[in-house]
């Protein structure tokens, strides 16, 4: 992890020990979950490794024991919008985030922005999705 300024860039073996954390707390707080689902795009790279380390299909069709995972819940918007019934993340913002998931590898009580491997390392501070085009 490598802080700069108000960001904090995270790198692939960060990446990994955030899905081991997941990994182990999965089983106990949601032990029902059949399968994952990654929500597009933070969460896809994720659900698929977990997917791997736990030996549990990834699918598209959230069914009633999928387990829907995203990288972070800043605002958790996308969360509280999405379907399903377990939720899980690399990172709860609990002090910013309307939405608490079932399971988180770790809390970030601060307001770095957290940039994830697969993103631009000059990530804008704020979704792209909710910037309005103009």
């Amino acid at each position: 992890m490598l802080k700069v300024g108000n960001k904090i860039y995270l790198s692939w073996d960060d990446l990994n020990s955030l899905v081991d954390e997941l990994c182990e707390k999965i089983p106990f707080e949601t032990p029902l979950v059949d399968s994952v689902c990654g929500i597009a795009r933070g969460g896809l790279i994720p659900a698929v490794m977990i997917s791997h380390k736990m030996g549990l299909p990834y699918t598209d069709v959230i069914g009633k024991n999928t387990l829907v995972i995203d990288d972070i819940a800043d605002t958790g918007l996308t969360l509280e919008k999405a379907p399903g019934v377990y939720t899980a993340v690399l990172h709860y913002k609990p002090h910013t985030s309307c939405f608490k998931p079932n399971v988180w590898a770790q809390e970030h009580t601060s307001d770095e922005w957290v940039i994830y491997p697969w993103e631009k390392k000059d990530s804008a501070q704020i979704q792209d999705y909710l910037v309005s085009s103009k």
